[in-house]
């Protein structure tokens, strides 16, 4: 079907749509206008998700939240309202406004946690996330400031891979080509489209890159792959947007961009394959303490080295992983102060938790694209976790939170949740972790824990990082061997106490309006 075709027919389906999907009444109480029914070939079109999506766009947020809830309470699915959230996210910054496309990246996030939570308070982590994204729709200037529109057909005809052209001239910060690219790669296919957007990631070492090329196909999962194109497009956005900015402000590019045809080239990288061989605790070990006490090039080096000697994907993933999180439990914390980010605070953008959320992102990618893919995504995973602190850290030493923790002096799960609660309320983040810790190793209940960090990540704000790196360990736990996993949940307990004391915009009128305490 072409692109034409397929539009007629998705706004015939619209127009429908308007009125059966949630309602005549409620499709005039949520101000959706009739310019759907118009067939404007511009505007992208959701289909039967138009009406919600449209509804995200053109209320503030304050409003928007009692909006949804009627929907939901007239038979709309929570799938449908984070589909749709996520689809008007996407439509109006195309991956070009930053707290935009970091509400994006916390709405798959945010409807996994709603399946950890009591029917009667679900939709808490939704509606926080569908906030801040409405709130951000808003001050862009709503449906009337879209990003992204329909494309006009691209020629068929183009010589050289997909990968390599996209990269090239997302290079030069040429939009109209690399979308065009894109778009000849997606016609054949969106698993091809999206193998060639893995050379856009590979690029660079900038966690959004990454982080918002893995969430715009796990999204797919609740929007469907029929409003793939739009999901995927906003990857070709944000590396055109950054390299263009890069090359305007004079600024080098990534060292990554020699290093990775380097590495290719020494250990035959778009050759070889994951192999069966699982590393001890001891391996693991040592290439963690390889990858954070090396130079980038070293880091990814070793990498390379262990996925040549026949290690699995899930060991060599494992060690990236518990690096990362090693990460959080050294970080020094902030030297300078920022807004709802004081000193000493590790939360947010933080090295630690930026480069958990990218190891977890080039882990998950893996199940999407190529093997050729996820192996090279492995060896930049490498390099970027040692970039992450090379300057942050080089004058200051790494703090161990166990040196700074307070001793543990109760035993029991029940005693210890508390005084665990206590010590994330007065933000001690050694103690926090330190607790964790002896509860994880004790062997006591997960579920308990689980839930008083999830009621965290759903209060507060997180500098826009809560939802993803709650859902980052909760994953990394259930995949690393029993013998180190604690070390994720320490971190994500040090990462909680750092965060609280400054409440989510919309968590507490979300609370009103699900009649729930706060």
């Amino acid at each position: 079907m072409n692109r034409t075709t397929r539009r007629e027919v998705l706004a015939d389906i619209g127009k429908g749509m308007l009125t059966t999907s949630i309602g005549a009444g409620l499709a005039s109480e949520i101000g959706i206008s009739h310019a759907l029914a118009d067939g404007d070939s511009k505007t992208i079109n959701f289909g039967h998700l138009e009406p919600l999506v449209e509804m995200m766009q053109v209320n503030s947020a304050d409003k928007m939240l009692p909006l949804v809830i009627s929907a939901v309470n007239k038979g709309t699915s929570t799938k449908d309202v984070v589909a749709a959230a996520a689809l008007a996210n996407a439509r109006t910054f195309g991956g070009e406004d930053y707290i935009g496309f970091h509400a994006f990246m916390a709405m798959a996030p945010a409807y996994q946690m709603t399946r950890e939570l009591p029917s009667n308070k679900s939709l808490l982590p939704v509606l926080k996330v569908l906030y801040r994204s409405t709130n951000q729709i808003q001050a862009k200037g709503g449906k009337a400031a879209e990003t992204l529109h329909n494309l006009e057909a691209s020629p068929d005809a183009m010589s050289g891979s997909f990968a390599s052209n996209l990269r090239d001239a997302a290079r030069r910060g040429d939009m109209s080509t690399s979308e065009s690219i894109f778009d000849v790669a997606f016609q054949q296919s969106p698993k091809q489209a999206y193998d060639a957007i893995q050379a856009l990631a590979h690029d660079d070492t900038d966690v959004h890159r990454v982080v918002l090329t893995y969430r715009a196909w796990d999204l797919l999962g609740l929007t469907g792959m029929e409003y793939a194109h739009t999901s995927l497009r906003q990857t070709v956005h944000y590396a055109v947007t950054t390299e263009a900015r890069r090359i305007k402000a004079g600024y080098p590019e990534s060292g990554i961009r020699k290093t990775l045809p380097l590495l290719i080239d020494r250990y035959r990288l778009t050759d070889i394959k994951f192999g069966r061989k699982t590393g001890d605790d001891k391996w693991i070990n040592e290439l963690c303490s390889t990858m954070l006490n090396s130079s980038p090039d070293d880091s990814a080096n070793a990498m390379a080295h262990a996925i040549q000697d026949g290690y699995s994907h899930a060991s060599v993933g494992e060690a990236l992983s518990l690096a990362s999180t090693r990460r959080v439990l050294t970080d020094p914390g902030r030297s300078v102060a920022y807004p709802g980010k004081p000193i000493g605070s590790v939360h947010g953008d933080s090295v630690g938790v930026h480069a958990s959320d990218s190891s977890n992102a080039w882990r998950n990618i893996s199940k999407y694209c190529n093997e050729t893919n996820a192996v090279l995504g492995m060896v930049v995973g490498a390099y970027h976790l040692t970039i992450a602190t090379q300057n942050d850290w080089r004058s200051r030493q790494p703090y161990d939170v166990f040196e700074h923790a307070e001793k543990t002096v109760v035993s029991d799960p029940g005693s210890m949740l508390k005084q665990l609660d206590g010590a994330i309320r007065e933000n001690r983040q050694a103690q926090a972790a330190a607790i964790v810790k002896q509860y994880v190793i004790s062997n006591h209940a997960e579920r308990p824990l689980f839930d008083l960090l999830l009621k965290f990540a759903i209060s507060e704000d997180g500098a826009l990082h809560a939802e993803k790196y709650y859902r980052t360990v909760a994953e990394e736990y259930a995949r690393t061997r029993k013998s180190l996993r604690w070390e994720h949940l320490a971190a994500l307990a040090r990462v909680t106490a750092s965060e609280y004391g400054k409440r989510a915009d919309g968590y507490e009128l979300a609370c009103d309006i699900l009649k729930v305490s706060s």
